[in-house]
């Protein structure tokens, strides 16, 4: 009864680990989870007001298909003051989430036996999205010692005739890592040389970046416009998760093939979310900016905190709120019950159950000697999760 397609797929490892983190949270079990990609601040209040003036009006009827045209027009202006990126609103879709207009992209450009290059680690979606497409997720390994980023060398080798699309992601989820103009020029030098490639840029932490500036590759190569769709939404930069508002920009025949998918599919996102979405690009930035802060005190806190625990590498991220620790060196010990970890899986369940910490295993991301940790949570949180972490790992026996 049930679809090849559907068997093919994996459900969300980082919702499996937060379902089972509230189920024994809701044992009455003391949990801290570091699992979820969620702020852990309030939608600003300015963006709120404008949502609950929408409803007032009574705008809270169905949209425009590919999203309002005040919305998309405030999305133009924005790409233009903050990325000096030229788009029209008709190269625009608004949709529910930036995840939805990635999965809408791979499937209005992605054919059945094409391949789609994702460096790993990877957010987890990206591979699940292509196979749903029937494509063929091809992974460019890449290496803490280059703080997880895809080099050019590794990605000449994964091109083939077959390759349709690259996925990049910066700040990247689930490492924190971003890409510097320089890194970002290589790699378009490269790609220059395949006119047939398409580029997923996927730059939903672009608020979020703690060294410099966010650079996209289309802010370095312009050049590639005509086949790069820049992803981007609401949820990281503004807190607003549950409004489930993204978009996508991407040449007018992309944008056209995704708006027709997304017709029959979901229509428009919320009209109230819309508004939200143009008080949050058309006001002020003050609040994005403490939130950026915060973030970053929890990040030096997080990487200095896991430095000290012996066998733990870890570099500091640039941007998003990921931490990615390589702890294979934990693997082969065993627990205080004699249990074996041999993968970041069996460590994750492990701090799960034992010590009450949620993160989520990199077996998950396409690279098994990490953990993804996410500090969007207070500090006091991450104060005693670090204590139950190095408790954890401590009491781990060869």
């Amino acid at each position: 009864m049930i679809s090849t397609r559907a068997n093919n797929i994996s459900p969300s490892e980082t919702l499996k680990i937060s379902a089972k983190a509230k189920e024994l949270a809701r044992q009455g079990k003391s949990v801290i989870s570091l699992s979820a990609g969620e702020p852990d601040f309030k939608t600003p209040v300015h963006i709120c007001d404008a949502a609950i003036q929408a409803i007032r009006d009574g705008f809270h009827g169905y949209t425009m298909n590919t999203g309002t045209p005040e919305l998309r027009e405030a999305i133009v202006q924005k790409l233009n003051r903050d990325n000096g990126l030229q788009f029209d609103p008709g190269q625009i879709v608004v949709s529910n989430g930036a995840k939805q207009s990635i999965g809408f992209t791979i499937l209005a450009t992605v054919n059945p036996g094409d391949e789609v290059i994702i460096p790993s680690p990877y957010w987890v979606s990206y591979p699940q999205m292509v196979k749903l497409a029937d494509g063929i997720p091809v992974t460019a390994i890449t290496s803490i010692d280059n703080n997880f980023k895809l080099t050019t060398q590794e990605l000449q080798k994964k091109i083939t005739s077959k390759t349709k699309a690259l996925i990049l992601c910066s700040p990247s989820n689930p490492t924190g890592a971003m890409y510097t103009r320089n890194e970002l020029e290589d790699i378009a030098g490269l790609l220059r040389k395949y006119p047939n490639i398409l580029i997923i840029s996927d730059e939903i932490y672009e608020y979020i970046v703690f060294e410099g500036e966010h650079t996209g590759i289309l802010q370095v190569a312009p050049d590639l416009a005509e086949r790069t769709v820049l992803i981007n939404g609401f949820s990281k930069g503004f807190a607003m998760t549950g409004w489930r508002l993204g978009y996508l920009a991407a040449p007018k025949e992309i944008a056209s093939a995704v708006a027709k998918i997304q017709s029959q599919e979901t229509s428009a996102p919320s009209a109230i979310s819309q508004k939200a979405g143009e008080a949050a690009y058309n006001g002020p930035m003050d609040d994005v900016l403490e939130m950026r802060k915060a973030f970053e005190k929890r990040r030096d806190f997080v990487v200095e905190s896991l430095l000290n625990i012996a066998g733990i590498k870890c570099f500091k991220p640039d941007g998003a709120f990921y931490v990615f620790p390589d702890c294979s060196a934990h693997f082969g010990k065993k627990n205080r019950n004699g249990d074996e970890i041999n993968t970041s899986t069996d460590l994750c369940l492990y701090l799960l159950e034992d010590h009450g910490i949620a993160a989520v295993p990199g077996d998950a991301f396409g690279e098994p000697t990490g953990i993804r940790i996410s500090y969007a949570v207070s500090m006091e949180e991450l104060e005693e999760a670090v204590k139950r972490l190095q408790t954890g790992i401590e009491e781990l026996k060869k």
